[in-house]
């Protein structure tokens, strides 16, 4: 193993906390009643679909921003919420993707783990949403590789044969870290190492979160765990 690449939301960042604390003040300030949490997780379940359409081809590429956008005008019809946003309070809410807290342990994890190997971003959001999220949350990574540079969406290989690529590293010599099954499903069929982490809060008080699933090639309950067991 020579490079580790992490997942960002869910695995990285609190983005369902993120998400529906600033959702909800969004809604207060239009006065608009609706609960954020529900709100939340009604759109991230939009989420996946969105982007198999595209890995299927169904829909030329659009970055991440577009497809939330889609998405959001989808939720707020369905909803009966549609003529209560305007278009820039719309595109305010797709912002709110873009400021995320990370959880407790990923700075200090990730520090440990950077003395020792490259560490990269590998996400499914677009460079300028990357940019500014690891930057306001003070996240130490050594480079960002957002599904843009493949115009795939994870779980389809090529943003995980693309990562390899990039770091001029065989596939399995690169250790994909994430707290979803079908995130590390889809790297390891494309050849990487995985290393399932535990957030049992990632999907807030009322779904259960992924549990680790066999085959794995670590299984940790922290990012400081796993430079524990990486001898970081």
């Amino acid at each position: 193993m020579k490079v580790l690449a992490f997942d960002i939301f869910g695995t990285t960042v609190d983005w369902r906390t993120g998400v529906a604390e600033q959702v909800a003040d969004i809604a207060v300030r239009h006065g608009v009643e609706l609960d954020a949490g529900r709100f939340t997780d009604e759109w991230r379940d939009r989420y996946l679909p969105s982007m198999g359409r595209v890995n299927r081809g169904e829909r030329d590429w659009a970055y991440l921003d577009t497809l939330h956008r889609e998405t959001l005008d989808e939720l707020l019809v369905a909803r009966n919420l549609d003529g209560l946003f305007d278009e820039e309070t719309r595109w305010e809410l797709v912002r709110t993707w873009h400021r995320l807290p990370a959880w407790p342990d990923a700075v200090e994890g990730l520090t440990r783990i950077r003395a020792r190997y490259p560490v990269a971003a590998l996400s499914n959001g677009g460079f300028a949403l990357m940019t500014g999220l690891i930057k306001a949350a003070g996240l130490p990574f050594d480079c960002i590789l957002s599904a843009e540079l493949a115009k795939a969406y994870k779980p389809d290989p090529r943003p995980y044969r693309t990562t390899a690529a990039l770091l001029d590293v065989p596939p399995e010599e690169v250790l994909m870290v994430a707290c979803h099954n079908w995130d590390l499903d889809g790297a390891q069929a494309a050849g990487l190492r995985t290393a399932f982490v535990e957030r049992p809060r990632e999907k807030g008080p009322h779904r259960t979160a992924d549990r680790s699933t066999p085959g794995r090639d670590h299984s940790v309950a922290s990012f400081t765990d796993l430079a524990t067991i990486l001898d970081c």
